[in-house]
């Protein structure tokens, strides 16, 4: 194509020069067709610049590298190929066919950006979304977080409202349905109402299956949770995280705000308690990002469409039936939790909740709580109800996970207890911990021990010396039909009245 100087030039020679088209041909070593072409030539208006793809040594690698690309889409964000190892590949792609590769780097970065940039246009565009009042989001995120110490891999629980930019967050070892389930319960009992909608991913703990047309078949304790609160679920399309942009974004503000730097707790369920009274005073200190009013405000349109909370309180647990080992342990998950030492090879029941695994013989007595375990093999011992069994056998104490857990002093006391005392002493042990609890009769005696107690005796009159303290004051409370009586005050000179020999002063 040439310039619009070259064909101005052509023309003027042929209509002002009146030379022919092989004169003119001649002069400008252009062929006898162009200058025709031009000479001819009536539309001069501007057209679109039409690009043209010169095909280079790349091209014949093009749909391969474009395959590796496609199925990069399906893979995580950090292992994707960059262009340096799509050269890589065609490289070792070639010698392994005895060749070697007839293009550059250079040529293979090219080629990659260009077939990003082609796969990207290709994307679904997507469409401005509206958010009703009363519809909330719900995302998992992982959080580390220490309690008493010890440190956890744990998951945040995030819920927002977009109608408002409301956003509220619990904290969890795990991100099972029964910390799902937790989570929601808390956030609905301290807004006071629960959402008509709530959109989630396809997680686990709530789907089972992906049905045809977006339908889902969700677990049963999940079911259990909509059906009494009465919400609706919408679940997103498989991979399109951004269909709960709101949620998907918080999840890291979140992780920001409240988890750096990591947090040291002592009890989680007090500390989520916590977090969501945080949560309502950010929103008070907030303005909508788009509609510059305040969030607080907005969220109360949120409450006005949200639903009532029901009569009863949901239990955000699940229940299961298992069987104990010869040692009184009973297998939750991959993890194992001590019953009593009388309770071997039999059924019992078993609550988890998402902080808790509790555990009811098999006519649903109470038997022991343990903190649940997050872990994988790892084993749970209360020891208070194996008390009983190791007063009977005293000599065993040193070979047990109780003994290990006993302060040092403690520990000396019974090493230096003859048999009988040893026994006198556990039994009184069980007993103090049978009625103020284990702890507190551990910490108890501890105390006792260092204030000298000896022997099962002396410790025992500490330990009561130790925990005495005045009743409180009894009233009592009389039937109406005695009549009411005015308080009685002892007039003493009366009585002195009476002595003759003493003397008024």
């Amino acid at each position: 194509m040439l310039t619009m100087e070259q064909a101005y030039y052509i023309r003027n020679k042929y209509r002002r020069e009146d030379k022919s088209f092989r004169q003119i041909a001649r002069e400008t070593k252009h062929d006898f067709a162009t200058v025709k072409k031009y000479v001819e030539m009536e539309n001069f208006s501007p057209s679109p610049p039409i690009k043209r793809n010169r095909k280079g040594k790349a091209t014949k690698y093009r749909e391969i590298v474009l395959k590796w690309l496609k199925e990069d889409e399906l893979a995580p964000r950090k292992q994707r190929h960059t262009a340096h190892r799509v050269f890589t590949r065609l490289r070792e792609h070639a010698q392994n066919q005895g060749k070697e590769l007839d293009i550059s780097e250079r040529s293979v970065r090219n080629l990659v950006a260009a077939l990003k940039s082609e796969i990207t246009a290709k994307q679904p565009v997507y469409l401005p979304l509206t958010h009703p009042a009363g519809e909330a989001q719900v995302d998992f995120g992982d959080t580390v977080f220490f309690e008493k110490g010890i440190r956890y891999e744990g998951h945040h629980l995030s819920v927002t409202f977009p109608h408002s930019d409301g956003k509220f967050v619990q904290l969890f070892k795990g991100e099972n349905l029964e910390c799902l389930m937790e989570g929601l319960v808390n956030i609905f009992n301290h807004v006071g109402k629960s959402p008509t909608v709530i959109r989630f991913d396809n997680m686990s703990t709530a789907v089972k299956k992906i049905l045809a047309y977006g339908e889902r078949e969700v677990t049963d304790g999940f079911r259990r949770l909509m059906e009494h609160y009465h919400f609706q679920s919408n679940f997103c399309n498989p991979a399109k995280g951004n269909e709960k942009g709101s949620v998907e974004n918080y999840v890291g503000t979140s992780r920001r705000n409240y988890f750096v730097p990591v947090p040291r707790i002592t009890d989680l369920k007090e500390y989520n308690q916590s977090l969501l009274q945080m949560c309502s005073n950010d929103m008070k200190e907030r303005t909508h990002y788009k509609l510059q009013k305040e969030v607080s405000d907005l969220f109360q349109e949120d409450l006005r469409a949200m639903n009532h909370l029901p009569k009863y309180e949901f239990e955000a647990c699940k229940y299961t039936l298992a069987k104990t080992n010869k040692f009184g342990y009973v297998k939750f998950e991959t993890n194992s939790y001590s019953t009593t030492g009388s309770y071997e090879s039999k059924k019992i029941v078993i609550k988890a909740t998402a902080m808790q695994v509790v555990l009811y013989d098999n006519d649903s007595n109470f038997l022991v709580a343990h903190p649940r375990i997050y872990g994988k093999g790892e084993e749970s011992t209360i020891w208070a109800p194996y008390l009983p069994l190791i007063a009977q056998r005293p000599m065993a104490l040193r070979y047990t996970g109780f003994y290990d857990d006993l302060p040092a002093e403690t520990k000396d006391f019974f090493d230096q207890c003859n048999l009988p005392e040893r026994k006198k002493a556990l039994k009184f042990l069980s007993k103090m911990s049978e009625m103020t609890g284990y702890a507190n009769a551990i910490t108890t005696i501890d105390h006792a021990i260092s204030l000298g107690a000896k022997d099962a005796d002396s410790l025992i009159s500490a330990y009561r010396h130790i925990t005495d303290s005045k009743l409180p004051e009894i009233k009592m409370q009389l039937p109406p039909y005695f009549p009411e009586t005015a308080d009685y005050k002892v007039n003493l000179d009366v009585y002195m009245g009476l002595l003759p020999d003493v003397r008024h002063e």
